[in-house]
């Protein structure tokens, strides 16, 4: 058993954990705030921007852009979400095995994919996996900017539209709750119209110049968005699960600092016992 100063010792170090932790806890919480606040302002763009691509396409049929026709799929871009930081609990670990299991469909299927990194923790992940990465961004902000993703989502956009890859997917947190932050992989190229809310009304919007222009520049931009919103969406997971993870870290630390004060104090009473009975016992020899 450890002395009564070894044990001190480590619970002094054990509560100056728990320090760092809540405080670590009560940084995420405030950031993840902020977080839900960019995420909530992003989804209105996000979601209309998808209507108005949807209302466009089926009201001129005899355009279709090339980001909207479907073709045989011989390989798939994925476009993968992470954190540049750890410390979130399985957040990362919980997208990437996802990941993993839809590369290994594919694989059963004969189907080669292209990697498109966005968060260092993906990075590290890949490196040791294995697997095409044809982009990479890390170091991305708390507070990301759309500027910082346009050279890897071009890359993989001019892959789709040069034959390369046949299929875009898109890889990344969303956030439900506080407590449940889901990994979804959902198909971002081709964009199918057909699977939007259907049209209940007539009318159409005035173009200038033309339809055709309007599409090219939307789809663009829509895909755009789209990767954007789910980076902020992914800043978001990742407060909320490092506000979890931390506030687990901080009860753990308060629960063993609670059992070695109880064998620490154990361990002190028996050493004050101990010592009575060698008195008496001293005692009762002279």
């Amino acid at each position: 058993m450890a002395s009564a100063k070894e044990l001190r010792k480590q619970i002094g170090s054990i509560k100056n954990t728990q320090k760092i932790t809540s405080a670590m806890e009560m940084v995420a919480a405030s950031k993840m705030r902020k977080a839900q606040d960019r995420m909530s302002r992003g989804r209105p763009y996000s979601d209309h921007i998808r209507s108005v691509i949807g209302h466009v396409a089926n009201a001129s049929p005899e355009y279709r852009h090339a980001f909207m026709k479907e073709r045989e799929v011989k390989r798939v871009g994925y476009i993968v979400i992470t954190t540049d930081k750890g410390l979130c609990g399985g957040l990362n670990v919980n997208l990437l095995k996802a990941v993993v299991n839809d590369l290994k469909k594919l694989s059963e299927d004969d189907i080669e994919y292209d990697l498109c990194l966005i968060g260092n923790k993906g990075a590290q992940f890949f490196r040791s996996y294995g697997g095409n990465v044809v982009a990479a961004s890390s170091h991305v902000s708390e507070e990301p900017q759309i500027t910082d993703l346009i050279g890897s989502i071009k890359v993989m956009l001019d892959a789709f539209e040069n034959g390369e890859v046949d299929k875009i997917c898109l890889a990344n947190n969303v956030f439900v709750n506080t407590m449940t932050q889901k990994p979804t992989i959902r198909q971002l190229v081709p964009l199918d119209p057909s699977e939007e809310e259907e049209i209940q009304h007539r009318w159409d919007y005035i173009y200038e110049p033309d339809a055709r222009q309007l599409i090219e520049g939307l789809v663009t931009r829509f895909i755009e968005s789209q990767v954007y919103q789910g980076v902020v969406e992914n800043v978001a997971c990742e407060q909320a699960a490092k506000m979890i993870a931390m506030k687990s870290a901080t009860d753990n630390a308060g629960d063993l600092i609670d059992e070695l004060e109880l064998v620490m104090n154990n361990a002190r009473q028996a050493a004050i016992t101990q010592e009575l009975s060698e008195i008496v016992g001293g005692a009762a020899a002279v």
